[in-house]
């Protein structure tokens, strides 16, 4: 008598059904802690013009558009764009919004990302969106 030796095809079905279970669980995670991560792409470019800021502050009597400070208007990875809007001698605001089409725009919670500086005191909103 010969034994067989292998999986049915109910077993092998199974164990499909098993890995698809998983998968579906494990992506909207993996997603979700993905666009966390590249938030931080946009606060350090924020941080980056704010520290910019400051240089060319010490040197101007005001504060300065992009194109002033020497900053691009992209972060490295390419997820976000940065403005500087209401810069005057006393304040600015950085922003970082998420490029539409590309993965970070589905982020509702981080699609704008703000840096308010107005006469000494640094605003940062929202705040889920600051690590700490």
């Amino acid at each position: 008598m010969t034994t067989s030796k292998g999986f049915t095809l109910i077993e092998l079905m199974l164990v499909v059904a098993v890995v698809g279970i998983l998968a579906a669980i494990a992506m909207p995670a993996y997603s979700g802690y993905i666009q966390k991560s590249r938030r931080t792409d946009a606060t350090v470019a924020i941080r980056a013009v704010q520290f910019a800021q400051e240089k060319y502050r010490g040197n101007n009597t005001s504060y300065g558009s992009l194109t002033d400070i020497g900053m691009p208007s992209t972060t490295e990875s390419g997820y976000y764009t940065i403005a500087v809007s209401s810069a005057t001698a006393t304040g600015y605001v950085v922003t970082a919004t998420a490029v539409s089409g590309k993965s970070q725009a589905s982020d509702s919670d981080c699609t704008a990302i703000q840096l308010q500086q107005a006469a000494g005191s640094i605003t940062t909103t929202p705040s889920a969106c600051w690590s700490k």
